[in-house]
């Protein structure tokens, strides 16, 4: 089919399954299905809370062998896969190879109900899970479930306030490794991501996306209470919460709530002094921006001012 040489028959064999798409091994106790048996295998440890592996640096324990080599690399910061195009370098090699598909345009991997395709097959398991309503990842703290495991990783952090990855230009620390790299985009002024109808540069490809439904009037989102629509998920959720009353975010200085996020950290610069937006004009500073929009709109250049 491919012509890829291997070492050793049985491996011939199930690299097969890989263009038949028929995974011989089925976990006995979920029916999760595997093209490897050692995978199978390994998998299994995860019914059983078996975690043979420990990292030698700071003890964490996995249940799979190369998941904790892979892990080690967290420590040393070795990337040892380099992409053969543009030499970007990566610490998994699985993430290599998707990274490499960007260059070739290849979308391995097909969703069997909308037809959409991926370029690596763990976004493509992760967006069935929007046809099939599975969320089989569930926080041990509170018990809400997620479709995607990294998803429920990155949430736990919430529990315990931690915030692993730090920009190493400003020292501003998130809990999500993504958020942190499109952060750090802001330092160096990469926006790689152009909307294709007015090529506006965003350096968050989930803004490009949202961006262009203002294009196109999309709006996927809709109130289950009111039924009014939203071009942006956070929104719509941030919207619901008028109807149920609910205001999940307290300023730690008042103990005010709010049900914005962002009307939160808004707020909390009246306790810290700080007023980010400055009249290009006057040089009058605000807290806020919208309060700047409705100064601009009455502040005038010295001269014009003389003149009236």
């Amino acid at each position: 089919m491919c012509n890829k040489a291997f070492s050793h028959q049985h491996d011939v064999k199930s690299h097969q399954h890989t263009h038949s798409g028929e995974p011989p091994y089925v976990c006995g106790v979920c029916n999760k299905a595997f093209i490897y048996k050692r995978n199978m295998k390994a998998h299994q440890r995860s019914h059983n809370g078996e975690y043979p592996y420990t990292c030698d640096v700071c003890g964490r324990a996995f249940s799979i062998k190369r998941d904790m080599m892979a892990h080690e690399r967290t420590h040393s910061e070795e990337c040892p896969y380099t992409c053969n195009v543009c030499n970007k370098a990566f610490r998994y090699k699985r993430n290599m190879k998707a990274h490499q598909r960007t260059h070739t345009g290849e979308y391995l991997y097909t969703c069997n109900v909308c037809n959409k395709t991926f370029r690596n097959k763990r976004d493509m398991e992760a967006h069935q899970r929007v046809h099939s309503g599975e969320r089989p990842y569930t926080c041990v703290e509170c018990n809400k479930t997620f479709d995607d495991k990294c998803n429920m990783k990155a949430h736990q952090h919430t529990h315990n306030g931690d915030n692993p990855y730090t920009c190493n230009v400003c020292n501003k620390a998130f809990r999500y490794l993504r958020n942190m790299k499109a952060h750090q985009r802001a330092h160096n002024g990469d926006h790689p991501y152009t909307c294709d109808v007015c090529n506006k540069a965003f350096s968050y490809l989930r803004n490009m996306k949202a961006h262009q439904r203002t294009h196109n009037g999309d709006r996927p989102y809709t109130c289950d209470v009111c039924n009014k629509a939203f071009s942006y998920l956070r929104n719509m959720k941030a919207h619901q919460r008028t109807h149920n009353g609910d205001h999940p975010y307290t300023c730690d200085v008042c103990n005010k709530a709010f049900s914005y996020l962002r009307n939160m950290k808004v707020h909390q610069r009246t306790h810290r002094g700080q007023r980010p937006y400055t009249c290009n004009v006057c040089t009058e500073s605000f807290s806020w921006r919208n309060v700047l929009r409705a100064h601009k709109c009455i502040c005038r250049e010295p001269s014009i001012q003389s003149q009236a």
